[in-house]
């Protein structure tokens, strides 16, 4: 994922946090916040060291990362979204996380049904 792409000071997080909406299914929690002067999406991981070790972490924040990657095109342009993992994603795998991030974002409506609609 390019730089650019990525939430990464705590200011943008809070701002998310405090003015965007949240859903959340079991594995993850997603704030939404849209942004008009902007005509891409950013993404911010959060993985609390409650999830287990170093490298447990960074595996699940690599998944996170290729999931939404492969979505990107049905993610909807000028919001920023901030994805919280929670304990059981650390059993899960990569399709496991991919399929938890698509219903989550579904549930928030911020998935378009498919990519090919823009």
């Amino acid at each position: 994922m390019k730089k650019e792409l990525r939430i990464k000071k705590n200011k943008d997080f809070q701002t998310v946090f405090q003015k965007g909406k949240s859903f959340a299914n079991r594995q993850f929690v997603v704030y939404s916040l849209s942004k008009e002067d902007q005509d891409y999406f950013r993404i911010g991981l959060s993985v609390s060291k409650k999830i287990g070790n170093a490298v447990t972490r960074n595996r699940v924040k690599r998944y996170i990362r290729q999931s939404i990657l492969e979505l990107k095109d049905q993610l909807v342009p000028g919001n920023d979204y901030v994805i919280i993992a929670r304990k059981p994603a650390a059993e899960m795998d990569f399709p496991a996380v991919k399929g938890s991030l698509t219903h989550v974002l579904k549930v928030g409506k911020v998935l378009k049904k498919n990519g090919k609609n823009q």
